[in-house]
């Protein structure tokens, strides 16, 4: 049976999400950082999977996203490739990975694309369009990222929410249309006044996807931890747990904690045993040994 372009099985690609914004079908985006997390959202539908560098909080417990390197990127995009046939696959390009010359960022864009990415995001709005021409122009598909991008952490003075005065909002036009016009094929709004967010998706024809960006965004992205409670810090404003696997998990080793002390667990059906003959033979053995002590 072919498959249409309706069809759930159907594979997501950049064209789809400019699809998805002209249609008003809602855009739905998760990051992944491994195989299994990544096939379960695959499987789920999803249509845009992130290996986003907040990897490097939630996965390898950096306080920020700052230390991300490119080898570590590049190792979690390709487990999160493995994990994924269905979605269109976009992968963060870390902090000094894009920002020392237009060379170097497009030698490192080419190896996430050889890696099995389908796109890579870069933070910056107007400034970084030259560089966002580039790597489009050297067939490397770019999702753009603006307003609380958090690679400038320290630029921003800490993660504080954008486009508060109209000189921001104005600013924040200019850079999604800056990223519109050199080719970006979506951008992510992150920590934005929802007006601002609502004005940039109706003013660029690229589909916007929102993280803490209010609801009238083409798409919406969150932390695949935020999302099932698996972070130890308390959750921004923006973020809804839609469960609480934290708890659950540490109910279950508590509980395999209590078993094995109590000798519950591993039980006899729980346990391989030798065939009766096999076992009968070293019964026999044993038997032997203890008459030739007596």
């Amino acid at each position: 049976m072919s498959i249409t372009t309706g069809d759930f099985r159907s594979k997501v690609t950049a064209n789809t999400l400019l699809e998805k914004k002209q249609k008003h079908e809602p855009i739905t985006c998760l990051t992944a950082y491994d195989f299994a997390s990544a096939r379960l959202l695959d499987e789920a539908g999803i249509d845009l999977i992130l290996v986003g560098d907040s990897l490097g909080m939630v996965m390898l417990g950096y306080e920020n996203t700052l230390p991300v390197t490119v080898e570590e990127m590049l190792h979690h995009t390709r487990a999160v490739r493995r994990g994924v046939k269905r979605a269109f696959l976009v992968a963060d390009m870390p902090f000094a990975s894009y920002h020392v010359s237009s060379e170097e960022a497009l030698r490192n864009a080419a190896r996430f694309i050889k890696d099995g990415a389908e796109a890579v995001k870069i933070e910056g709005g107007e400034k970084r369009a030259p560089l966002v021409e580039r790597l489009v122009d050297a067939e490397i598909p770019v999702v753009g990222h603006i307003g609380l991008t958090p690679q400038s952490l320290h630029a921003m003075g800490g993660y504080k929410v954008q486009g508060k005065s109209l000189k921001a909002v104005e600013q924040l036009v200019h850079d999604g249309l800056a990223l519109e016009r050199c080719g970006a094929c979506c951008v992510v709004l992150e920590g934005i006044p929802r007006e601002v967010a609502a004005l940039i998706t109706h003013e660029i024809e690229i589909p916007t996807i929102g993280i803490g960006a209010g609801p009238d965004c083409d798409g919406q992205i969150l932390v695949y931890h935020d999302l099932l409670g698996l972070t130890l810090a308390p959750p921004a404003k923006f973020v809804r747990r839609y469960a609480d696997l934290g708890s659950t998990i540490n109910s279950a080793v508590q509980a395999f904690k209590t078993d094995v002390k109590a000798g519950d667990y591993p039980s006899d059906a729980e346990s391989y045993h030798l065939p009766k003959e096999t076992l009968s033979t070293l019964q026999a053995i044993a038997e032997r040994k203890r008459a030739m002590q007596v």
